[in-house]
């Protein structure tokens, strides 16, 4: 049995029982007693279309669940659920369905656990696991966000913003367990890019939007043997051993970014990889190209003024002007913002202020969010006071 067919197709047939107005709890339960049928019956008979096949099996599992209907109401439901001729909207279903899931209804936390259960196709345990909580939190998280989503009118796709921002989401959860996140952002963005049309509703803007987060992902993915050493200590950017980073998957997001920057429909994760990029081209830290970083920085600013990229830009302002500078286009943001502290330090330190970069490693470590980063910054403070 092909497991990573079925994990492929489940969000295809589920996005396709939704489309046609299937309540989403039935429609999830009936693709599953369909999975179940397909995992008895294909090693001994392989269908020739494996998704339409699923569609059908589906569709009557949900015929049998309204049995006790009037024949009339059963011949109207199994006319709604007979797979149409010829190919369905591969791309629109499975942009249907993320969109439900990212729901603005839903909390963050709520989104990315249904997308994980419902396009992803991990048990709750899984997905439990991941977060580690335990399986009945997050069995009640997933029901709540199925019922928050039940009845909301969808005929049509919603914000692509939302679903691209939940899929980022959980990339950054990275590798917490047994199934890695990461990858598991990068397989479900991945499929969402190759199966969308941008001559659909859906656009170029979308299109080049989603290609843009890919090329992100990959980008920052291809890092990952070198972000840590043997022993899980963090490692910064400019002192990882760059031999260890893919070539390969750096190549594919490359290729991918330069294909939606053709699209000339600039977003925000298209330029946040061209600037992933630029540091994934430098063969040694020092040959970072900070200059046209900070273009990109400029760019992202107009198309994204947060706080957090203002944080970055003023790194890269000190990287290519100066810390000085750097210094100065930190002034306006908040001291309380997460980080500041550690970009400050960083900052001090390239002026040669040593002492006042010592003290506000120390500051930052007791702010930091995760064990990892706390013990870096703490490191940084200790180099620096032994200097």
């Amino acid at each position: 049995m092909n497991e990573d067919l079925l994990r492929e197709l489940t969000p295809q047939v589920l996005g396709v029982l939704v489309r046609r107005g299937i309540e989403f709890a039935a429609a999830e339960d009936a693709v599953q007693e369909a999975l179940l049928e397909a995992v008895r019956r294909w090693p001994d008979a392989m269908p020739d279309d494996p998704r339409a096949w699923l569609i059908t099996v589906a569709g009557r599992k949900m015929i049998d669940e309204h049995r006790s209907v009037s024949a009339r109401n059963r011949r109207e439901l199994q006319h709604h659920l007979e797979p149409e001729p010829g190919p369905t909207e591969q791309a629109d279903d499975t942009l249907l369905l993320l969109s439900r899931c990212c729901h603005p209804n839903l909390t963050p936390a709520s989104a990315v656990a249904l997308t994980l259960r419902a396009v992803g196709g991990l048990t709750t345990a899984q997905v439990a696991r991941a977060f580690l909580v335990p399986e009945a939190t997050m069995a009640q998280r997933i029901s709540r966000a199925k019922r928050t989503i039940d009845g909301q009118p969808f005929a049509r796709p919603g914000e692509v913003t939302a679903v691209l921002r939940v899929l980022y989401l959980i990339f950054n959860e990275g590798f917490t367990g047994e199934v890695d996140l990461a990858e598991e952002a990068i397989r479900l963005t991945r499929q969402l890019a190759a199966t969308t049309d941008p001559s659909t509703g859906s656009g170029q803007g979308a299109k080049a939007e989603m290609d843009g987060l890919l090329a992100l992902m990959l980008l920052h993915h291809a890092r990952r043997a070198a972000r840590r050493t043997a022993t899980g200590t963090l490692v910064a950017l400019a002192d990882q051993d760059r031999s260890l980073w893919d070539t390969v998957m750096i190549g594919e997001a490359v290729a991918i970014l330069q294909g939606a920057l053709a699209r000339d429909a600039l977003g925000e994760y298209q330029v946040q990889a061209a600037i992933a990029a630029l540091h994934d081209d430098a063969a040694r830290a020092e040959e970072t190209d900070w200059v046209q970083i900070l273009e990109w920085y400029d760019e992202l600013v107009r198309l994204s003024p947060s706080p957090m990229v203002l944080l970055n830009r003023a790194v890269a302002v000190g990287a290519a002007d100066g810390p000085m500078a750097g210094l100065k286009a930190l002034e306006p943001l908040d001291p309380d913002l997460p980080r500041h502290d550690a970009v400050a330090a960083w900052l001090q330190e390239q002026a040669g202020n040593v002492t006042e970069a010592a003290r506000l490693y120390v500051i930052a470590a007791g702010k930091a969010p995760n064990l990892p980063e706390r013990n870096h910054l703490l490191k940084q403070a200790a180099r620096l006071s032994r200097a």
